[in-house]
């Protein structure tokens, strides 16, 4: 018998892709980022959730895609990520959050070395759906230690004290 995972699908430049759904914390409406000097370009800022500053990486600019206006749809997944083996929580900012879906592992084959607009090490796997694929990333490798660590202590010193960040209640089943 095979196990199946379920995983968050969200869009980037038309594309699907998804994280696995045990790694994302929660769905938020895009709110105020507040931009923090000398990050990478990648680095959209900081937001403040619940009292703690969270980074905001722009997924379209890490995977080196064309870069995109927000829109009513755009939206920050909360995800925790293991960072030098401690748990770390990141916001990404993508175009849309689709569903979470269950995909077999029988229905996921390896990263393709060729032909994808990102970096190979990104991808766990392609999930096979319906007639075409989904992207599986690999949350632990998108974000680095170095990047986050440069980020984090920039976000301690330059956070915005509020923010109106709402919850979005993201459904499994």
């Amino acid at each position: 018998m095979s196990e199946t995972g379920q995983y968050l699908t969200f869009t980037l430049g038309g594309e699907v892709f998804a994280l696995d759904i045990g790694t994302v914390r929660e769905v938020l409406e895009l709110t105020t980022v507040t931009r923090i000097p000398r990050t990478p370009e990648f680095m959209r800022g900081v937001i403040n959730l619940r009292g703690r500053a969270v980074p905001v990486l722009e997924l379209r600019r890490k995977f080196q895609m064309p870069v995109a206006a927000d829109t009513v749809n755009t939206c920050i997944i909360i995800v925790e990520a293991l960072l030098d083996d401690e748990p770390a929580i990141i916001g990404a900012l993508v175009d849309s959050v689709r569903e979470v879906v269950e995909i077999p592992a029988t229905s996921i084959e390896a990263a393709p070395r060729l032909g994808t607009a990102i970096r190979q090490d990104f991808i766990r796997g392609m999930g096979r759906q319906h007639e075409g694929f989904v992207i599986i990333l690999d949350g632990n490798r998108i974000f680095s230690v170095d990047e986050l660590t440069a980020a984090g202590e920039a976000a301690v010193l330059d956070a915005a004290p509020s923010s109106s960040a709402m919850p979005v209640e993201v459904q499994t089943g």
